[in-house]
């Protein structure tokens, strides 16, 4: 959300913008400011069909007045933390993800202008980057959710295989570091589940080289893992031979079993 704030900003020129996200079904709490002179805005919880953010929320696409205090098409229980920050011409833009509103971006000047089409562009480009950021959250969420369960039976073991090659591909398509290096972690963990600590050797590779290697553990080809970590099948077969060389293996099933045995992957 910080991110987006900066990149709304960035790309419209408008001095000031701020948001959150949704704490359930109706309303917004304002957690994030970008620009303002004031903390009036922030920690204020926005119900939806209220105020511009709330119409945006009901209504699910952006919303603009270029006066605020004096607009008639919304509702005004707002106006005082808005004309503390003194802001007069509002942007309003929903982060949707899959037809739900999770979200709301806004943009503001301290002068009662209209906004144009580009401005409207920019600022719903912003909120396509937090709606991509809740979709990967989400999908960790799933996944994790899954190893949760307890495992039995070799074929649960093969769900748990699939799930890791997973997470390692959503792994560097995460910006919030504490999320990410949480999700490092939880492979980690996963890698040495079935068989315990490294028995024959500790062979380091890099992480790129691992996220590949478990692809092909989960029976990817190296187009499926190209198109799953978002690189080329060439990169993709350097970092398998990479791999293999560093753990002396001949073929992509000598450097699976190598990798769980030395307790790399699950």
């Amino acid at each position: 959300m910080r991110a987006a704030l900066q990149r709304l900003r960035r790309s419209t020129g408008l001095p000031v913008a701020f948001g959150g996200l949704l704490h359930d079904a109706r309303q917004l709490r304002i957690a994030e400011l970008s620009g303002t002179a004031t903390g009036a805005l922030r920690g204020l919880a926005i119900s939806a069909g209220s105020g511009l953010g709330g119409k945006s929320i009901a209504l699910s696409r952006p919303c603009a007045v270029s006066d605020y205090p004096s607009a008639r098409h919304i509702s005004h229980e707002y106006d005082a933390a808005v004309a503390t920050e003194g802001l007069r011409s509002v942007l309003a833009v929903p982060v949707v993800v899959r037809r739900k509103v999770r979200g709301v971006l806004y943009g503001a000047l301290r002068e009662p202008v209209a906004l144009g089409e580009r401005t409207f562009d920019a600022a719903v480009a912003a909120a396509r980057d937090v709606e991509q950021a809740l979709v990967v959250r989400d999908e960790v969420q799933r996944l994790l959710a899954a190893v949760r369960e307890p495992v039995a039976g070799p074929g649960a073991w093969e769900e748990v295989r699939e799930v890791h090659g997973e997470l390692r591909a959503l792994a560097p398509r995460i910006g919030d570091q504490t999320l990410r290096e949480t999700l490092l972690t939880v492979c980690r963990r996963l890698a040495t589940a079935a068989g315990g600590p490294p028995r024959e050797r500790t062979v380091a590779l890099a992480p790129r080289e691992l996220d590949v290697l478990a692809c092909v553990a989960a029976g990817s080809t190296n187009a499926a893992a190209a198109e799953r970590l978002g690189l080329k099948p060439e990169t993709v077969k350097g970092y398998l031979r990479a791999a293999m060389r560093k753990l002396g293996a001949h073929t992509r099933l000598e450097a699976v079993v190598a990798a769980r045995r030395a307790g790399l992957l699950p």
